[in-house]
């Protein structure tokens, strides 16, 4: 499915701050709530990369898309990025916090370094995200809030050779169950979503880097024997943050094609690798990143 879902004004009014809204899966979120009538900010560390996209959406869409640079592991800096998102818009209605980080490796090789790094975007930025926003509405008392987290279904089942993102995303998911109970008194909703395959260029290139994507067809994993459409996430994250799915409070939807039920740990398959192998993937994923 190609095509949105819900009618062309289904947020009209809203304001929603897409962290890792750049590029990817945040890009094609962003650009479909803008297609809904929402104003966007989109925020990340690239600020170039940031631009680009807010003035491609905005000549696609006709909406209006804030880019501000944020790296959201500082706090300082995201209570900064939403003063100037309230600055612009008046208000901020959602948040959507996207932004990840991800390594593929056997977890003995990697330094406490890059557990830090993936910890610090995915569950310390969700966190500082969600409270700046949280204090916020709370303390002006303003209601029908929304804060969705995209999560994965290894945040439940665990997953080899993605250690790091598993235990983020395991506390993100944790977060969420624990704030829609204690935040629905204030009118504040928290959901996830857990994506399975749904391949972006870059990420993925990371992620399997060179013919292991050949090897490790992730179709092949999905009962569907498809992967994800952009717009199917697009169209699930703009229900889930509109007002029709007002009732919807500490759920995780699962949107994989069955994937996690045909095999636990999105990452398993990584247990037929050699250690050269490993090797030859090390060489390819610092490669990719130095591009």
């Amino acid at each position: 499915m190609t095509t949105g879902m819900l009618r062309d004004d289904a947020l009209k009014g809203k304001t929603i701050i897409i962290t890792g809204g750049g590029t990817g899966l945040g890009k094609a979120m962003t650009k479909y709530f803008l297609q809904l009538g929402a104003n966007c900010v989109i925020t990340s560390r690239k600020l170039d990369v940031l631009q680009k996209t807010a003035d491609e959406l905005e000549a696609e869409t006709g909406g209006k898309c804030l880019a501000l640079q944020c790296d959201v592991r500082l706090y300082h800096e995201v209570e900064r990025m939403v003063n100037d998102a309230i600055a612009t818009f008046g208000k901020v209605d959602v948040l959507l916090n996207n932004a990840a980080g991800n390594f593929i490796s056997p977890t003995e090789r990697l330094s406490a370094g890059a557990f830090k790094a993936i910890i610090g975007i995915v569950l310390e930025g969700s966190v500082n995200c969600t409270l700046a926003l949280g204090k916020h509405w709370i303390a002006n008392k303003e209601t029908n809030k929304v804060v969705l987290n995209i999560v994965t279904t290894y945040a439940w089942t665990g997953s080899p050779y993605v250690v790091p993102s598993a235990t983020a995303k395991a506390g993100v998911l944790a977060m969420t169950r624990s704030l829609a109970v204690e935040w629905a008194k204030y009118g504040i909703r928290m959901n996830a979503i857990a994506p399975g395959p749904f391949p972006t260029k870059g990420a993925w290139d990371r992620l399997v880097p060179g013919d292991l994507q050949e090897k490790f067809d992730l179709k092949n994993r999905v009962p569907l024997k498809r992967v994800g459409e952009h717009q199917e996430l697009a169209n699930l994250a703009a229900y889930l943050v509109s007002d029709f799915s007002g009732y919807v409070n500490g759920d995780v939807i699962t949107i994989d094609g069955g994937e996690w039920l045909n095999g636990a740990g999105e990452f398993s398959m990584f247990e037929a690798v050699s250690e050269s192998q490993w090797d030859d993937i090390e060489k390819m994923v610092r490669g990719a990143k130095s591009e």
